[in-house]
């Protein structure tokens, strides 16, 4: 079985032909298990590092589509994850733009005192307006917490004005990462609703594109290594 890196801002995922539950996730974010390639359409499986299964990731599907395009040579590709597809093309400025949605927006509450906002965008998410620090605190203790009972992902926000913001990402399953598709999406959503938000994480910038229910994610994508590995070999940290 044949295995790459690929990474987005930061986020580094395994593409793994096969199932990936057998797949050395240390020091990277998942793994992208390719379970079927038909053309333009790729079907996946998403591992968490911490070994349990994800319903959708922003940054994983945009790698699995560069992938596949990095096979097919065509500028679009289709990603099918359960019963979830995404849509993605490749732009004129080489970075990849995602048709993911729909996005649901609850009502703000406040748990343990902390006030939030959760969002769906196909996975669960917790969005805290604050200062993007606290998710060293946050981020666990929203993660497990007895409100969320198949756990959470948990981003702290910062507003720095219309159609900016700031935050860092504790991904269920995995701690902090350094930037995160789908929590983009939730935090455009949480703060801003509709209309244009580029969020910024330590990894880098993400644009969201918001009408509707439907939302779309512009961000890059690339192999870490430009060799594969297998899974006879020994696999380096990038």
């Amino acid at each position: 079985m044949r295995s790459s890196r690929w990474h987005a801002h930061g986020n580094v995922y395994i593409v793994h032909e096969g199932d990936g539950g057998g797949v050395d996730a240390t020091g990277t974010d998942g793994v992208l298990e390719v379970l079927g390639v038909a053309g333009d359409d790729v079907t996946i499986g998403i591992l968490n590092t911490d070994g349990s299964r994800a319903e959708m990731s922003g940054n994983g599907t945009r790698i699995a589509a560069a992938w596949l395009m990095a096979r097919t040579g065509s500028d679009i590709g289709r990603v099918h994850v359960g019963p979830l597809t995404v849509a993605v093309r490749r732009t004129t400025d080489g970075l990849y733009e995602s048709e993911l949605g729909p996005v649901e927006v609850g009502e703000p509450e406040t748990v343990d005192g902390i006030e939030l906002t959760t969002v769906s965008v196909g996975n669960p998410h917790a969005v805290v307006v604050g200062d993007p620090d606290e998710i060293v605190r946050l981020g666990p203790l929203l993660e497990t917490h007895p409100r969320f009972p198949e756990r959470t992902n948990v981003q702290v926000a910062r507003i720095d004005g219309p159609g900016e913001v700031t935050a860092r990402v504790w991904e269920r399953g995995v701690g902090e990462t350094t930037a995160s598709g789908t929590s983009a999406i939730a935090v455009a959503a949480a703060t801003h609703r509709q209309g244009e938000v580029l969020v910024r994480f330590p990894g880098g910038e993400l644009r969201v594109r918001l009408e509707g229910v439907r939302a779309w994610l512009t961000g890059p994508a690339a192999p870490v290594d430009e060799s594969p590995t297998h899974d006879d070999e020994p696999a380096t940290s990038p």
